[in-house]
């Protein structure tokens, strides 16, 4: 028996490669299914089962793709309707890969469709749970993701997960492991672990969600209280891993496309393609291509890019590092962002080669936050969010977080100074680009961020105490 996490941290994603006696199962693939191919290939099995605990919704899963390449059988779990050829496992139902068993257990709540799978040993012994998106490691799903006009609330979803929890996943053995879809960093629950898998004995005791003396009630009120708006992109995601999508070679091929450019330009002035600018926040500030966003390659870019651009069809042009061109095409698609039509060849150097108009922002060191925080025309923003603001802020700042800033954008005056401050520096150059896009002409943001602030003489404080 070989059970192998593949751990992506952009999306804090993990699935899983299972392997035994010349047979191989995955389970909740992401897009790009080469990794998969080259174990299977190099263990000398093959891959029989593709299993999906349920619809994700913050990327786009590698089923299809996957399915084509080698024959092997798509499994969601009771209530899971595609629009392409996948099995529906029934609450029970087992699956032999090898020596190995693996059985569908329903556990519906975060979705209706969600199902864990029970992975029994060689002696039939329960070893590990692949839980998907209904039991974290220190948090369960949320609850609000699959909710339906008319017929399912947020709170009847959160008392079925409750259900689904007591009485499929807490009476199992404590000693099995806990193999989850997702760790800290995801917005498919709110209070994740950094820790990538835990025992189920071991979540009886941390994990506020399985407390033994829980009620429904409590439940329900702990798990929907706090939650933030979903990205815009989940439903998308959703859509297209219920319908279907192109394959990522058919994706790659249409968008790796060099532009020179004179192209580039006249690519950009005759479609509505957004330019996407991936360079490091620093580069970017130095000189930028006008009304470019710049979603950084190194950050959290894929769910930045799904949080700040609101549909997943949108044309998009890209200027990336030289080298990483096909890197970046490939994570926009874990997204479901398919619809790049070219980048810039040369990279933004081969932009300001040619003489081509270009646009910068401004950086300030925390000690020169100093003096414009004393200074009226100044207007200091602050993107974390309001957790990280409420341990700590500027005083009198204004919290706008990133994720609601096109939402917000009518609360930022045009006639000051915009400084903008994120912990280190990330996302407010993220949030710059997008009011100079917008027409904000004095932008500014803050190098090194809140970490650096905080050991300033600025007024800062918690929210718990009053302003000093």
């Amino acid at each position: 028996m070989y059970i192998e996490q593949i751990y992506t941290g952009c999306l804090a994603q993990g699935a899983y490669y299972i392997r035994s006696k010349g047979e191989a199962a995955i389970i909740d693939p992401l897009r790009e299914v080469g990794p998969y191919l080259k174990k299977a290939a190099a263990d000398g099995v093959e891959i029989k089962y593709i299993f999906e605990t349920h619809f994700h919704a913050d990327f786009v899963s590698g089923h299809l793709d996957l399915a084509k390449k080698t024959n092997a059988k798509i499994v969601f779990g009771p209530q899971a309707a595609t629009d392409f050829d996948a099995y529906n496992a029934v609450d029970g139902e087992e699956f032999k890969i090898g020596d190995l068993t693996i059985k569908a257990i329903h556990t519906p709540g975060h979705t209706m469709e969600s199902t864990t799978y029970l992975l029994l040993d060689e002696s039939g012994i329960e070893h590990c749970i692949f839980t998907g998106d209904t039991l974290f490691i220190g948090d369960v799903g949320r609850p609000d993701l699959a909710q339906k006009m008319g017929e399912l609330t947020t709170q009847d979803l959160a008392a079925t997960l409750f259900q689904s929890l007591r009485e499929k996943i807490m009476p199992l053995p404590n000693h099995i492991i806990v193999y989850p879809a997702h760790g800290a960093g995801s917005a498919c629950g709110k209070n994740m672990s950094t820790e990538r898998s835990s025992t189920l004995g071991e979540q009886k005791v941390n994990n506020y969600a399985l407390r033994a003396d829980m009620t429904q009630d409590e439940f329900v009120k702990e798990l929907t209280e706090g939650l933030s708006t979903p990205p815009a992109y989940f439903p998308m995601n959703v859509a297209m891993n219920k319908g279907g999508y192109d394959s990522l070679d058919d994706v790659l091929d249409r968008s790796l496309q060099a532009l020179s450019p004179e192209a580039f330009e006249a690519a950009a002035n005759e479609t509505s393609a957004l330019i996407l600018d991936t360079r490091n926040p620093q580069e970017f500030s130095e000189g930028f291509i006008p009304n470019s966003i710049n979603i950084g390659i190194d950050g959290g870019f894929a769910p930045w890019v799904g949080a700040m651009i609101p549909d997943v069809k949108q044309k998009i042009l890209l200027i990336c590092e030289l080298g990483r061109e096909e890197e970046t095409v490939t994570r926009l698609a874990r997204v479901g962002f398919d619809f790049v039509i070219g980048y810039l060849e040369g990279g933004f150097a081969s932009w300001k080669a040619n003489s081509k108009e270009v646009d910068a922002v401004d950086r300030h060191t925390a000690e020169e936050l100093l003096k414009a925080f004393k200074e009226e025309d100044n207007f200091i923003l602050d993107v974390r969010k309001k957790g990280e603001y409420e341990s700590g802020h500027v005083k009198d700042v204004s919290l706008i977080p990133l994720s609601e800033l096109n939402e917000n954008l009518s609360a930022i005056p045009k006639d000051k100074n915009v400084v903008i401050h994120c912990a280190g520096g990330y996302r407010s150059m993220i949030a710059a680009s997008i009011l100079k896009a917008r027409g904000w002409q004095n932008v500014s943001d803050v190098i090194g961020g809140f970490s650096k602030i905080k050991l300033t003489a600025i007024p800062q404080y918690a929210s718990t105490e009053k302003n000093v």
